[in-house]
């Protein structure tokens, strides 16, 4: 992953078959984005949810993440389902729906305890990176 401290957001990943990814990211409380949101009543963000199932997606195509970068492109129907606190440990599970070249769809799940917390249809557009 390309990902790097502070927006290192998955504590582990792995591709389960072609198609389907799980990721897990445990919630400390230590987070910057809990900072502020909200003081003495700290709650994950939504966006953030979204980019803890995105960094969980990109298993399903690791090997492009060499010569690409996985950038959003979209989000469709995302639903927040429950609040995510500190000591949660989030699980993510994504299942990719199509691939049209570099555009790749993907349905992913995040969970805590088995309840859900968010769902969404994401869309990445692989973007070839620049050599420097």
């Amino acid at each position: 992953m390309p990902h790097r401290e502070p927006m290192l957001l998955v504590d582990k990943a792995e591709l389960v078959t072609e198609t389907e990814a799980t990721a897990e990211y445990k919630v400390t409380g230590d987070e910057y984005f809990l900072q502020g949101h909200f003081p003495g009543n700290p709650i994950v963000p939504g966006v953030i949810l979204c980019e803890i199932m995105a960094q969980g997606s990109v298993m399903l195509f690791k090997d492009e993440l060499l010569t690409h970068l996985a950038l959003y492109a979209g989000l469709d129907k995302v639903k927040f389902k429950r609040s995510v606190v500190p000591g949660d440990t989030i699980h993510v599970c994504s299942k990719t729906v199509t691939r049209r070249g570099p555009l790749i769809i993907v349905d992913s799940e995040a969970t805590v305890n088995g309840q859900l917390c968010s769902r969404g249809t994401l869309s990445f557009m692989l973007v070839k990176k620049e050599v420097k």
